[in-house]
């Protein structure tokens, strides 16, 4: 068969061909648990640049944050070496650099200085996450972000609207709900943020 006598479903044949390939490609890089499929509802199009997307993402190099900043020579001491004036100085570089590595802050109003600072040394930048650079997007980190029970009672007392506490007591009625408490600070709105 000549390149004329193509069949016009050539280019929807070649694109199922490359779906099937990265759901592969997914499922073996998640060890078999990677769930995809088209239910019909997304065109095909868009399946296959979320996918193109998610293989990006997920063959990416991995490091750890704190490892990208001391790279680029940023000194990151321990909090117990700094006095609070020279800390917040050292939060406010790293915020910075993060920036420009495409990490954005964010629910940190809760937080001083030193403890954000001490949870970012110990615990923030040390994750292993891919290299943004290499694929564009931004990496949101929170110390409220892994979704455990400390991080949900912090989100409700001092992040979420009434809407979502209430919604959250309909949900889980059994869960004491915390008061609400004003936030003692007033970082959040002068962090950098993705464009």
């Amino acid at each position: 068969m000549s390149p004329i006598d193509l069949p016009d479903d050539e280019p929807k044949i070649d694109r199922e061909i490359r779906i099937a390939r990265m759901r592969r490609e997914l499922e073996d890089l998640a060890g078999g648990s990677f769930i995809s499929g088209n239910s019909g509802d997304v065109p095909d199009d868009l399946e296959e640049a979320f996918l193109t997307r998610a293989c990006e993402f997920e063959t990416a190099p991995q490091d750890a944050y704190f490892n990208r900043l001391i790279q680029r020579r940023l000194d990151i001491p321990p909090p117990s070496e700094l006095d609070d004036a020279s800390l917040s100085s050292h939060l406010q570089q790293v915020i910075s650099v993060l920036a420009t590595l495409s990490c954005f802050l964010h629910d940190t109003d809760h937080l001083s200085d030193r403890e954000l600072y001490a949870w970012l040394w110990r615990e923030g930048l040390r994750e292993q996450t891919p290299d943004l650079s290499t694929i564009g997007g931004a990496w949101h980190l929170s110390p409220i972000g892994s979704g455990d029970q400390e991080g949900m009672a912090i989100y409700l007392r001092y992040y979420a609207s009434e809407q979502e506490r209430r919604r959250w007591h309909q949900e889980f009625p059994c869960d004491r709900l915390p008061p609400r408490c004003a936030l003692p600070y007033n970082r959040d709105r002068y962090l950098p943020h993705p464009d």
